[in-house]
């Protein structure tokens, strides 16, 4: 049993956390403005597209991710302006984003892309000066840019959520459409702010699951981490640290049935369709846990916040 917890275990866990916790720092930014983004999904499987459709054509996957970003703040500016400037309901909208994503993007590879050639991929950072250092060294020397991303921009979003006063428009747009236009805030603009940064984060998810941890697009590639970014939202409470908390644990217990695959545990053998399905039961089982306790910004998905 001791061998199944090593060092590679917790990067693996940190690898597979990483679309999880980008994704999840764009759903609390549109969440924490008041409005629901159940499109994290789409946004991140077009993101993964792009990223990649462009880092083929153009040979760079550094454009690919920029690429990959763009698209995903076109769907998140299409959310907004279905949302807050013709009412839609947010959930609605959020689905409609995931089903355009699901079908053009078919559409496109198979369209342009007869046999998915591979792209060019965001090198992992060597990190020799951090190899020395216990446990650290051992984690992080040899990552992609992205798992070193995870790790600074939720303090980042923290700061800017909670320490300027741009994050203090945002929280008070969320908790009180209302009163917040009352008290001079341009709600509208800050929503549209919000959700688009959104779309570019969970787009920044794709394109790190495209480019960094394969250097090829495939159908539904994203399967459903969407929906588990946003379960770490509300398993975060809307935080930064909290989410990103969620999305380390989501991605250890996807690494750990990973390690499991044909493994003996106790002495018999695990069926691989409930390892297989072991982040996504547990995920369900957390939310199922939080109900009555997580409390959501105020003004979350109404329609009376739009302008």
């Amino acid at each position: 049993m001791s061998d199944l917890f090593d060092i590679e275990l917790f990067r693996s866990a940190l690898r597979l956390a990483t679309p999880l916790a980008l994704a999840a720092m764009g759903g609390i930014l549109s969440e924490r403005s008041g409005v629901v983004n159940i499109g994290l999904e789409g946004q991140m499987l077009m993101g993964a597209f792009v990223g990649w459709a462009a880092a083929v054509t153009l040979g760079s996957a550094w454009i690919g991710v920029l690429c990959g970003m763009l698209a995903g703040a076109l769907l998140g500016l299409l959310h907004a302006v279905l949302t807050q400037r013709f009412r839609a309901d947010h959930v609605v909208s959020g689905m409609a984003v995931n089903l355009l994503s699901a079908g053009l993007t078919v559409f496109l590879l198979r369209r342009f892309f007869e046999r998915p050639p591979g792209a060019d991929t965001v090198a992992e950072w060597s990190l020799r000066w951090l190899q020395p250092v216990p446990v650290l060294g051992g984690l992080l020397s040899g990552q992609s840019p992205f798992v070193i991303l995870i790790l600074v921009l939720p303090f980042a979003l923290h700061g800017l959520l909670y320490h300027t006063m741009w994050g203090l428009r945002v929280r008070a747009t969320g908790e009180s459409a209302h009163k917040s236009r009352l008290a001079g805030i341009p709600v509208r603009v800050v929503r549209y702010e919000c959700v688009i940064l959104s779309g570019v984060f969970a787009a920044l998810a794709g394109t790190y699951l495209s480019l960094s941890q394969l250097n090829v697009f495939t159908e539904g590639m994203s399967a459903g981490k969407g929906f588990i970014a946003l379960a770490a939202v509300i398993f975060g409470r809307w935080t930064p640290l909290g989410a990103t908390a969620a999305a380390l644990g989501f991605g250890f217990l996807d690494a750990f049935q990973q390690r499991l695959q044909g493994e003996l545990l106790f002495g018999t053998r695990v069926p691989s369709e409930l390892l297989l399905s072991l982040p996504y039961l547990l995920t369900i089982v957390a939310l199922a846990g939080l109900v009555g306790r997580s409390i959501p910004p105020q003004d979350l998905g109404k329609q009376e916040g739009s302008e």
